[in-house]
């Protein structure tokens, strides 16, 4: 059986009278490539954040490695690294590619920066973006920026082996790009996972179809706060649950309450 990478028992988070997450139960295994999917404002971000612990549950206990995790991530250090892929890149735009990728190596490393502008290019390189350590933000295209918060998320800091990461989140990674654009995404999740320096394990938060089929092994359906479903992509078309019927069919009748 895999190893339990992270667990989330019991977990709650509500915002004003908003319940968000209602007693979760995740369990997030090495080397998996898992799908938190549901209909928009059910939570799934909100498991992210609480996974990388930037957010505090209410109520529950977050393990990771098996160890309980007290406060967030500033607040006593994970046994394993976890990197954040936001859905807007969350790229600074006044930086350059390189000081992008190696922002927290130049800000809290002692290693020198030609060494840094060495690793930050062996990671662009594993993204299929060498050579534009120079560049602006600006300067590229929305597919482009994707793959430089890629870069950045799988960065190490060889002073601080602990810190690698070991899980990878993505938080709606395909958003916002085009077919072929998301086709280029979703083929490096995938390449990611199987290279040495990548991330092994990761979770990925999506509404699109393509990206949930071609990048995870596993699902977990969200609503009104609950796990209501899990089971493998395979069993997607197969399965008589009318949540996930109605979800992927992009029918309007169904048990999922369309707002507006």
């Amino acid at each position: 059986m895999a190893e339990p990478l992270i667990e989330l028992k019991g977990v709650s988070k509500s915002f004003g009278n908003n319940v968000v997450l209602d007693q979760v139960d995740l369990t997030i295994y090495r080397g998996e490539a898992l799908a938190v999917i549901g209909p928009s404002g059910t939570g799934k971000s909100t498991i992210l954040r609480i996974i990388a612990g930037l957010l505090a549950p209410d109520s529950g206990e977050v393990f990771v490695q098996g160890q309980r995790r007290k406060g967030l991530v500033d607040d006593a250090q994970d046994p394993i690294g976890i990197g954040m892929v936001f859905q807007q890149a969350a790229l600074f735009d006044s930086l350059s590619v390189d000081e992008n990728v190696g922002f927290l190596l130049y800000q809290h490393s002692r290693l020198p920066p030609r060494h840094i502008r060495e690793l930050v290019n062996q990671k662009l390189e594993m993204v299929g973006l060498p050579g534009i350590g120079d560049r602006y933000p600006a300067e590229l295209s929305g597919g482009m920026r994707k793959r430089v918060s890629f870069a950045r998320a799988i960065m190490a800091n060889p002073e601080r082996p602990s810190d690698t990461p070991e899980v990878l989140l993505y938080d709606e990674p395909t958003a916002g790009l085009d077919p072929i654009a998301s086709t280029v995404i979703e083929d490096l999740i995938r390449d990611l996972q199987s290279k040495s320096g990548g991330c092994t394990t990761y979770v990925m938060v999506t509404h699109q179809d393509s990206t949930i089929r071609r990048t995870a092994d596993r699902i977990i359906f969200l609503y009104k706060g609950k796990v209501q479903w899990a089971g493998a992509v395979s069993e997607i078309d197969s399965t008589k649950d009318p949540l996930v019927r109605q979800f992927f069919s992009g029918s309007i009748h169904g048990p999922i309450q369309v707002v507006g």
